[in-house]
């Protein structure tokens, strides 16, 4: 079955929530990218439009995110049939929130859903990477969480080597996206190639922490482990302006810690409520602006559902 018309949706992202360096991501509630997809009689994919990216992404459908991860998924389904794709990109470029991984995640549910949807979530998993690797490479820190939900570990690029941890049910986040770009291949570029031992232990150490917080539902401990990073962040902090100022700021408001969300620059506190999260979230944001630096700040929570279908004719 074809049907006329599908839309899906799939959340932002946070890579390595804090200590978890390429192990760790999780899923935001909102912000995120919508897709629209329509059948064509001929094979293969083609870009009708794309709305929100300021004309900064590309119309190649070998180049684009979430074409790629459309015409994986039609491979996938082994039809002859092609799509019309249109994406809504509400999430900004170069911004720590799994920008491309959240277009290549809508795109692939969308399309599955115009077919029917014979495929499920984690049968997906593979064209989703094929549409994050056409921009950020073949890792799933973002794809994962923006596909399945929750807060997840990730060993591998295989479905059975992404596990869903706990999610505490006290957990609120606090985000600001200073308005400038961090590419991820810069981001990868200032760290270290090698590490002290005593940093490693620390550092392992710190995830070890993490997880077992999260089955316990231990959301101050869990802020501690996240806030624990002593390799990444520290080669980082100088592209995410105002960092420790705002890490001030946000606990002055009631923030359990605060985190580089990815590669960055958008910055992530954690929380405990939904009241604190929004004075958080507002204290962060005045920050920048007497700065003179525009930004986005909003309130979210885990997103335990992950990518959704919106609807379908």
């Amino acid at each position: 079955m074809i049907n006329a018309r599908a839309e899906a949706f799939a959340p932002a992202s946070m890579g390595n929530v804090g200590c978890g360096f390429d192990i760790l991501g999780l899923a935001f509630e909102e912000p995120g990218d919508t897709v629209i997809v329509e059948p064509r009689d001929e094979p293969g994919v083609v870009i009708a439009a794309i709305e929100g990216d300021g004309g900064k992404l590309p119309r190649d459908p070998a180049k684009n995110s979430a074409a790629v991860a459309a015409n994986s998924v039609l491979n996938l389904l082994g039809t002859p049939h092609g799509v019309s794709l249109t994406l809504h990109k509400n999430l900004p470029l170069a911004s720590g929130l799994g920008s491309s991984a959240a277009s290549a995640v809508a795109a692939a549910v969308a399309v599955d859903a115009l077919f029917g949807m014979p495929l499920t979530l984690p049968q997906l998993l593979p064209a989703c990477l094929d549409g994050e690797a056409a921009v950020s490479g073949y890792h799933p820190d973002n794809v994962g969480p923006s596909l399945l939900g929750g807060i997840t570990l990730i060993t591998g690029t295989n479905i059975n080597e992404i596990r869903r941890l706990p999610v505490p049910d006290n957990l609120h986040c606090a985000l600001v996206t200073p308005c400038i770009a961090v590419p991820t291949s810069e981001a990868r570029a200032v760290l270290p190639e090698m590490v002290p031992l005593t940093r490693l232990v620390a550092q392992t150490g710190a995830v070890a922490r993490l997880v077992d917080a999260l089955y316990r539902g231990d959301l101050e401990t869990v802020a501690a482990a996240m806030e624990s990073d002593r390799i990444i962040e520290p080669a980082r902090a100088h592209l995410m302006p105002l960092l420790a100022e705002m890490r001030a700021a946000a606990k002055r408001a009631g923030a359990l810690a605060l985190v580089i969300s990815g590669a960055g620059p958008t910055l992530c506190a954690v929380c405990d409520s939904a009241p604190t999260a929004q004075r958080v979230a507002a204290a962060m944001g005045v920050l920048y602006d007497e700065a003179g630096i525009a930004n986005v700040p909003r309130h979210t929570r885990v997103s335990t559902n992950g990518a959704r279908v919106i609807a379908v004719t």
